[in-house]
């Protein structure tokens, strides 16, 4: 099991009790939350700590909490998507920040970490995120990432704006870490 990861400037731990205020008040908060159908209440908050530590507890690895000079900032890692897709099941990398660390590159430097462990495990990983969501799309380009198609997330309601995704993937004998990665 890893437990942790460090980067030059993160980082990536297993969950501390802690975690869970600084989070919920992140899931709350209707910028972070902007693309994603919900914002998250603090019950369905902790059971998302819950599932990412069981995720840990199967596979050994999973979204890890960053922390930064001490201070929790959010989660990066490597967790597997399995609901159906024509491209599930299959190990997604992913990322959620708390607002203050945004355009700080927290999140490209532990994504690429997290790919790099990601890689020991599988040869592909993919990133997803509603159209809209052009932060993430650029995170996910900057750490070697590739567009692949676009399609209807099956966990979003037909009505909803954020139904649309754009699939991301990289593939461990063509990736290569950035310049500058870790």
């Amino acid at each position: 099991m890893t437990e942790e990861i460090r980067t030059p400037r993160v980082l990536m731990r297993r969950w501390r009790g802690e975690d869970r205020a600084p989070f919920a008040a992140m899931n709350a908060h209707p910028i972070v939350m902007e693309h994603f159908p919900t914002a998250l209440s603090a019950e369905e908050s902790d059971a998302l700590v819950d599932r990412i530590e069981a995720h840990f507890a199967e596979h050994g690895y999973g979204l890890w909490a960053l922390e930064v000079g001490g201070r929790f900032i959010g989660f990066t890692g490597v967790s597997w998507a399995t609901w159906e897709a024509g491209f599930t099941p299959a190990l997604e990398v992913g990322w959620r920040l708390a607002l203050p660390t945004w355009g700080q590159g927290y999140a490209s430097e532990a994504a690429i970490a997290a790919l790099q462990h990601g890689f020991r495990h599988v040869d592909s990983i993919v990133s997803f995120t509603a159209l809209t969501n052009e932060r993430s799309k650029r995170v996910m380009e900057r750490i070697g990432l590739r567009y692949e198609l676009d399609f209807d997330h099956p966990r979003v309601s037909d009505q909803h704006p954020l139904k649309r995704h754009a699939l991301y993937r990289a593939d461990r004998q063509t990736w290569t870490p950035p310049l500058g990665a870790p």
